[in-house]
């Protein structure tokens, strides 16, 4: 048995959770997402706990039954308390700012690079250096945080770029010079 879709997911108080067939929607104070799943697997709710059972050990139902559980659970989480996901810039006069909802990127290119967040998205820039990306969906913020985070990635001679908040970049030694 997959020990991640055994476990079941708690409901905090103030979010509720909807399963019409293999669709499940949940709303909380943050908002609401729905996703539909594969009809093999059972979702059930019971007094503010989900469950999630697979018909069969099959290799197929082995997979999804504890990605069903990871999405739920990602989903109460969001719709509660919400995603976020920190970057650096670390670069000499490499900046970034906000103007209106878009954000603005000084990193070394002849021009600056703007990036217009989708719905659902919320760009912050509390200092000049550092951009914080929030929602309430983790995969569309991730994937919000790696696009800006690919608009200049961290190189391993001097360590210049763009980088998640306390990734480690391995250095490189470069020429020696002889």
């Amino acid at each position: 048995m997959s020990r991640v879709g055994k476990k079941p997911i708690e409901v905090p108080t103030g979010v509720t959770v909807t399963i019409e067939g293999s669709k499940v929607t949940v709303k909380g104070p943050k908002g609401e997402l729905s996703r539909t799943f594969n009809p093999d697997i059972k979702v059930e709710l019971e007094e503010n706990v989900v469950n999630i059972t697979r018909p069969s050990d099959a290799k197929d139902h082995r997979a999804l039954h504890g990605t069903t559980r990871a999405l739920i659970a990602n989903m109460v989480e969001g719709v509660s308390k919400g995603f976020e996901r920190n970057l650096e810039l670390i670069g000499v006069g490499y900046r970034a700012q906000k103007q209106g909802k878009k954000l603005v990127l000084n990193v070394g290119y002849s021009h600056p690079v703007e990036i217009e967040p989708e719905e659902g998205i919320e760009i912050d820039v509390p200092a000049n250096t550092k951009v914080s990306v929030k929602g309430i969906d983790k995969e569309r913020v991730g994937a919000t945080a790696a696009n800006i985070r690919a608009v200049r990635s961290p190189e391993p001679y001097k360590g210049k770029g763009i980088r998640y908040e306390g990734e480690y970049v391995r250095r490189k030694e470069g020429k020696t010079g002889k």
